[in-house]
């Protein structure tokens, strides 16, 4: 019974309302982790699908959570209830490419001020 004391039933809720899951994580289990398995389940059909674990971003309750925390660090006391089922809320952001992340006043000839006042 303890084991089953030390796991969270998590979904996971895309953008589009479809849902990953539910499925149980270990206390131990890494925010990483639970990318990955984002990752790795995400469904075939739906176009732009995260390829690495930084273009994901997990938010529950509210909160992003960071790579390097635990499940057990976002669990909450609704969680604990027989049958509770946590939703996660995913959201996509694909890495900026070189070219993209160029800020734009860095081309010369944007910054020349060629206004007269009279």
């Amino acid at each position: 019974m303890a084991e089953v004391d030390n796991q969270l039933e998590i979904k996971f809720r895309l953008t589009d309302g479809s849902d990953i899951g539910p499925k149980a994580f270990p206390d131990a289990t890494t925010v990483v982790a639970l990318k990955e398995t984002v990752i790795s389940q995400w469904p075939r059909e739906k176009e732009n699908g995260p390829k690495t674990v930084k273009e994901v971003k997990l938010i529950s309750a509210g909160k992003v959570l960071d790579n390097n925390k635990t499940v057990k660090d976002y669990r909450n006391p609704v969680s604990n209830l027989v049958g509770a089922v946590t939703t996660m809320h995913v959201i996509i952001q694909p890495l900026l490419t070189e070219k993209e992340k160029k800020p734009k006043g860095d081309d010369p000839k944007m910054n020349k001020c060629v206004c007269t006042v009279m």
